[in-house]
């Protein structure tokens, strides 16, 4: 924990399927800052292992925002090497975010590929509600991030299908369950890590 908030961020290797896999490149990055963004890809990653097996997936965690701009930007700033080995060269990269998508936008100009990038964050959905129906009104829900990592993935093998099936009934569902009951889904509320 001490080297991953020294360094600003790392790879999970226990969260992808990337070592796991045949071949050493990913189908697609999820990467994470802020704690609930970084539950939410989790849950999102842990739903990809099981309904897509065969997706490799690396999941990338940040700690420090500032570590996301070029070194002559800024000095917590990641080496281009260590930015390569972490969100590659040319594969797109799922983000999710604890503040507005433009602004990470913003820190990794300068970046090569920028685009690559595709940022789910706050984007001033909400009101007074729970807090899984918040990450939902602003697309960046477990659901949805699973959903952009389908989207995104050079390949989709046998599964995907399904879980974009089953992505989508779950946030209908959460929408009925939160009106009716003003909670989160227990599988919501209660999820862990497995």
């Amino acid at each position: 924990a001490a080297e991953h908030c020294t360094r600003g961020g790392s790879v999970w290797e226990w969260a992808g399927t990337e070592t796991s896999a045949p071949t050493s490149t990913p189908d697609v990055i999820l990467a994470c800052i802020g704690d609930v963004p970084t539950m939410e890809m989790l849950a999102a990653a842990q739903l990809l292992r099981e309904w897509v097996p065969g997706l490799v997936v690396r999941v990338v965690n940040i700690v420090d925002l500032m570590a996301m701009m070029p070194q002559d930007v800024h000095p917590h700033g990641f080496s281009d090497t260590i930015f390569r080995a972490f969100f590659g060269e040319d594969d797109d990269v799922v983000v999710s975010f604890h503040g507005y998508a433009r602004s990470l936008h913003q820190l990794l100009h300068g970046r090569p590929n920028a685009q690559r990038f595709h940022v789910r964050g706050f984007n001033s959905q909400g009101t007074t509600t729970t807090p899984f129906d918040m990450v939902v009104r602003n697309g960046m829900s477990r659901y949805h991030l699973a959903l952009e990592a389908l989207r995104w993935a050079k390949r989709l093998p046998q599964g995907a299908d399904r879980l974009a099936e089953f992505c989508d009934s779950q946030l209908a569902r959460h929408h009925e369950y939160v009106v009716e009951h003003m909670e989160d889904l227990p599988e919501v509320r209660n999820w862990t890590w497995s």
